[in-house]
């Protein structure tokens, strides 16, 4: 139940990395901070929550993005 997420970020940003649940119900917040350019690891521990999908959102200034993920137990 734990996942490694790997994202770069290119210029300095504030960094917001969230998880939901598939009823839009957030579940973790993973990364809110600013970080200066280069590339980071994020760890997200499941253990605590059903198998099923979930969603992680990163946002930062001027970029969005959202990708499903399987947890299973």
């Amino acid at each position: 139940p734990i996942s490694n997420i790997k994202y770069k970020i290119s210029k300095s940003s504030n960094v917001r990395i969230t998880v939901f649940d598939v009823n839009g119900k957030e579940v973790a917040v993973l990364v809110n901070e600013k970080h200066t350019p280069g590339e980071y690891l994020v760890t997200f521990d499941g253990s605590t929550l059903n198998s099923g999908v979930y969603f992680y959102k990163m946002i930062t200034d001027g970029f969005t993005e959202t990708k499903r993920m399987i947890l299973i137990k």
